[in-house]
């Protein structure tokens, strides 16, 4: 396995008197993709908001490829090489899908040669001059995908790419992320359907109410009591 990428130390996050994360701590390695899952409300998206830079942890310190980034905003660490997708994909409808690639390419300083190699990989070259929003949900999250891609990321975060999907996208889903973690890349991928992380890791982080529950496999987890808990509401 790679050396250490990301470190999450006590990380803390607090909306009003409502502790949304609770001394949060986890770490991933270059080319590892991990499973982050829970049940709603469990704070899931909100870490990877607090990594991403949309939110700042209020506490705990996140490193990345060995320098702490709590006080960078979003772009900057985007420009490291950290960077995600969204639940419900933020393309630029009325521009077309290279551009809207482009333009990405163009934010991270990255070479437009790479464009086409991004649109090949993701599948969506053929609908290159056809505008975002006339994708489907299914082209619209690749987009979304290709999108971060492009910015040449170390790290990606992935939210909730699954959902909505049919079997067939899902396979297809699954095996892109397998071969961007064979690059080196690492994701964090937030995901509600548990056979959908089992295709593309073995190593889950279990959330509830804002703190760890467990860490280690999807098999393992199933077991854990507080794990059956948190799901079913004890």
């Amino acid at each position: 396995m790679s050396s250490e990428l990301l470190r999450l130390h006590e990380v803390h996050k607090h909306f009003g008197g409502q502790v949304v994360l609770d001394k949060l701590s986890f770490d991933v390695a270059a080319g590892e993709i991990v499973g982050l899952v829970g049940p709603n409300g469990s704070g899931k998206t909100t870490t990877i908001n607090v990594i991403s830079g949309l939110l700042r942890a209020d506490a705990g310190t996140i490193t990345f490829n060995g320098a702490p980034i709590n006080a960078l905003a979003m772009h900057r660490r985007a420009h490291l090489g950290l960077n995600r997708t969204f639940q419900v994909p933020k393309v630029f409808r009325d521009m077309s899908v290279r551009d809207n690639v482009e333009v990405a390419a163009l934010a991270a300083h990255a070479p437009l040669d790479t464009v086409d190699a991004v649109l090949d990989e993701i599948g969506l070259r053929d609908v290159a001059r056809r505008s975002a929003g006339s994708l489907t949900a299914n082209q619209q999250k690749l987009l979304d995908l290709g999108r971060a891609l492009a910015t040449r990321p170390k790290l990606l975060l992935v939210d909730e790419i699954g959902a909505g999907l049919n079997p067939a996208e899902l396979g297809a889903i699954a095996e892109l992320l397998r071969r961007l973690a064979a690059r080196g890349i690492a994701l964090i991928v937030v995901e509600h359907l548990l056979e959908f992380l089992g295709r593309i890791t073995e190593r889950v982080i279990v959330l509830g109410a804002g703190r760890m529950l467990f860490e280690g496999t999807l098999a393992a987890a199933a077991r854990d009591p507080e794990v059956v808990a948190a799901f079913i509401g004890g």
